[in-house]
């Protein structure tokens, strides 16, 4: 029994993190429509910069350190998204102020 969960952690632990990298993908894109490239720049980049060592991760056949870095891509890219949507709409209420 012992053995089976071995090998069954150890299967895991190397299979390619390919829904994680589609994640990350599919976050920074949704960041990039956002406006983040613009309006978070900076954590943008570090998005985009994470995936790309992912990508590297990935080829290289790291698997568990591309997944971790796919996971950090992922996260910074909704951050940065939440800040892009933030920023907008702080600009759309100085352009149009609310009035009662």
């Amino acid at each position: 029994m012992a053995f089976a969960l071995l090998l069954l952690m150890a299967a895991c632990a190397s299979a390619p993190p390919v829904q994680q990298m589609s994640d990350a993908r599919l976050a920074l894109r949704s960041a990039e429509e956002a406006g983040a490239v613009q309006l978070a720049a900076g954590l943008y980049k570090e998005a985009q910069t994470l995936l790309e060592q992912a990508e590297r991760l990935l080829a290289d056949g790291s698997f568990r350190m591309a997944k971790d870095r796919a996971d950090q891509a992922k996260l910074l890219a909704i951050e940065a998204r939440e800040e892009a949507l933030r920023r907008t709409n702080a600009q759309s209420h100085r352009l149009f102020p609310v009035r009662d």
